[in-house]
């Protein structure tokens, strides 16, 4: 056990007042200021201070870059706010980055069959594209990825090499984040009506005053299972990860002088090196003090630790062909997986999620076991390395009163963060998990601006149209089937389709948009093409209609180190989607060509065009990436 020491896009945002050149003599007062900067500038001979710091104005500043806060910044900027996204590294994704490269797993092994109830949204917006653009499946290309999709929405600006220290309050308010942007030299200010702390530890949270807590609850605070008897310091760890090929000759190793040698004979069984060559989660190393402060030492250790594992598996393991292996990556920075645990209005807890409570205001779900990192990690040898407390059969739900402070009037969380138990962390702490919370707060976000209200308003007052929202744009509410009353579809007449193999064309109307707990909710075609036909007794005004279409959710697409192909991975674009479909109006008693689209690739197909009134609607399935049928699960008709 370890020892406890004693670029701005047009119309995206507002920034104001950044003077780049001033005079040494000038007054500066802020955290860029270098009143002994001594800058000789050989161009024209004059002496100058450099001032750097700017001022930026907007509606909603999301604190992180990985996938949460990715999900929640897109969904702001997609619901009108003009968003800033701000990241503390160069590259986008968390752990997710090929800095660390962890898979995105989320609701990946329902029992008893192991198979997935994938997340929808913007999460599958994101791996889709992945998918379309990284055949190769590089990690540092899905960095990239992760950048094209962030700066390619407009409202949306993105701050690389940036984190927000301090917040800067008014009362309980956030009135701004002090930022420093490492590379640049350059302090930020943002100022914004909304703030989401996604950045996992939350220091501009911390600063602002909510309340947090870290550590094990025992038993008694909420009537946990799992929880130890007493309550406790202890946090999950902080993992290093390794790859390494075989390089189809011997491949000699030597261990650095900092190595910790590993105590092979006295592990846990439970510890053992399959996969190897991809990493070993269980490289880790815990605290139960403070885990932020004590980084550094941690960092160092699992460094120390990881080499020794593989001295181990080089020099003294009879692994067959280990001799040939070399290292041709490894972690730096540690992938983190607890500290702190802000309090919002609900806490969510153990019994929530293995009772499955239903909750009024669920706008996220996941289902990833209650998998709970030993305490210690790789310096506790004798347990195993995660005691995998439950396996779910079904989801469970995410409240949206976990996702916001209950003291700080004006700011949100996504991630691990958010308000809960430890043992609830334990499973909820996935990063496609995180996503259905981003996606969610971002869009709440969004709606505080346009009703000038906080968060706790949305969850008292405007829950149902929150919810509303998320459906409309595919996120996946359990047991909350979609009710727009601006919907024209659930106006709609008749629902029929010209061939079918299972479902029935009804159920695009039904309000589910996928199959779910073995209830069909979609219609599938009898071969391609196809077609579905919507009509109204009366003609209505049409200009915009959205399908979602199949991209088999009972299969994962995250990427993984192993390209892994089974009933339940699949390591291509899903060959059930949608390549190419067409809609068509009926205008005047003639079918009319409104939209089309060759080239899909997302699950959310949307068509706007200009208003029409028309008494029917025809979709026409053309072809998908693969699959002989087409399988449709939705379909609403909007006028503008």
């Amino acid at each position: 056990m370890m020892k406890r020491r004693d670029y701005f896009k047009s119309g995206a945002v507002a920034a104001v007042g950044i003077p780049m050149l001033g005079k040494a003599s000038e007054d500066q007062g802020f955290q860029g200021e270098r009143a002994a900067d001594n800058w000789y500038q050989v161009a024209d001979g004059e002496c100058a201070l450099p001032i750097r710091k700017k001022r930026i104005q907007c509606d909603v500043a999301v604190l992180g870059g990985g996938l949460a806060g990715i999900c929640a910044a897109v969904a702001a900027a997609r619901n009108g706010a003009r968003t800033v996204l701000v990241q503390d590294r160069p590259v986008l994704g968390g752990n997710s980055s090929s800095e660390m490269r962890v898979h995105v797993n989320g609701v990946n092994h329902l029992r008893p069959d192991n198979y997935a109830e994938r997340e929808t949204g913007i999460i599958e917006e994101l791996l889709l594209h992945n998918r379309f653009h990284n055949k190769q499946e590089s990690w540092p290309v899905w960095d990239h990825l992760l950048y094209d999709f962030v700066i390619s929405e407009p409202n949306l600006e993105l701050l690389l090499n940036t984190q927000a220290t301090k917040a800067i309050m008014d009362g309980s308010t956030i009135q701004a984040a002090k930022c420093w942007q490492l590379t640049t030299e350059t302090e930020i200010i943002i100022e914004a009506e909304q703030f989401i702390d996604c950045s996992g530890d939350g220091l501009l949270a911390a600063t602002s005053g909510a309340l947090y807590r870290t550590g094990r609850e025992g038993k008694k605070e909420f009537g946990e299972k799992f929880a130890p008897d007493e309550p406790d310091g202890w946090q999950m760890g902080a993992t290093l990860l390794m790859h390494s090929e075989d390089m189809g000759k011997p491949m000699p190793f030597e261990a650095p002088s900092w190595a910790i040698p590993y105590d092979v004979e006295n592990q846990n069984p439970k510890r053992n090196f399959n996969g190897f060559h991809n990493g070993l989660w269980w490289m880790e190393v815990g605290s139960d003090a403070d885990i932020i402060g004590e980084q550094e030492e941690i960092r160092h250790k699992l460094m120390g630790y990881a080499y020794g594992v593989w001295d181990y598996l080089k020099n003294h393991s009879d692994i067959p062909g280990i001799e040939n292996h070399a290292l041709t990556w490894v972690q730096s920075l540690p992938g983190k997986r607890e500290s702190r645990r802000f309090i919002g209005d609900y806490i969510l807890r153990e019994g929530d999620l293995t009772g499955h409570t239903h909750f009024k205001d669920t706008v996220g779900y996941g289902g990833w076991s209650l998998d709970e990192h030993c305490w210690a990690g790789i310096e506790n040898l004798e347990d195993p390395p995660s005691y995998f407390h439950y396996h779910f059969h079904k989801v469970y739900e995410i409240p949206y009163r976990s996702l916001y402070s209950k003291n700080i009037t004006n700011l949100s969380f996504a991630g691990r963060n958010i308000s809960q138990t430890h043992i609830a962390l334990s499973s909820t702490r996935l990063m496609a998990t995180c996503s259905t919370m981003g996606m969610a707060v971002g869009t709440a976000a969004a709606m505080c601006i346009h009703k000038h209200c906080n968060p706790r308003d949305i969850a008292q007052k405007h829950i149902n149209a929150l919810q509303e929202n998320l459906l409309r744009e595919d996120s996946f509410l359990p047991h909350r089937p979609a009710r727009d009353e601006k919907d024209l579809a659930r106006k709609a007449a008749l629902i029929a389709a010209s061939s079918t193999v299972s479902g029935d064309a009804a159920l695009l109307n039904d309000g589910v948009a996928r199959d779910f707990e073995g209830v069909e909710h979609g219609w599938e075609s009898h071969g391609l093409p196809a077609e579905v036909i919507m009509e109204w007794e009366e003609p209505i005004n049409l200009s915009k209609v959205e399908i979602k279409c199949d991209t088999n959710l009972k299969r994962n697409i995250c990427m993984r180190k192993d390209s892994k192909v089974s009933f339940n991975y699949w390591n291509d674009v899903p060959v059930e989607l949608l390549k190419s479909l067409d809609v068509e109006a009926r205008v005047n008693g003639k079918w009319v060509k409104v939209g089309s689209n060759h080239d899909n690739r997302r699950r959310l197909i949307k068509f706007d065009f200009d208003p029409v009134r028309t008494s029917g609607i025809r979709i026409n399935l053309k072809e998908t990436y693969g699959a002989p049928n087409a399988k449709l699960f939705e379909v609403r008709c909007y006028e503008a």
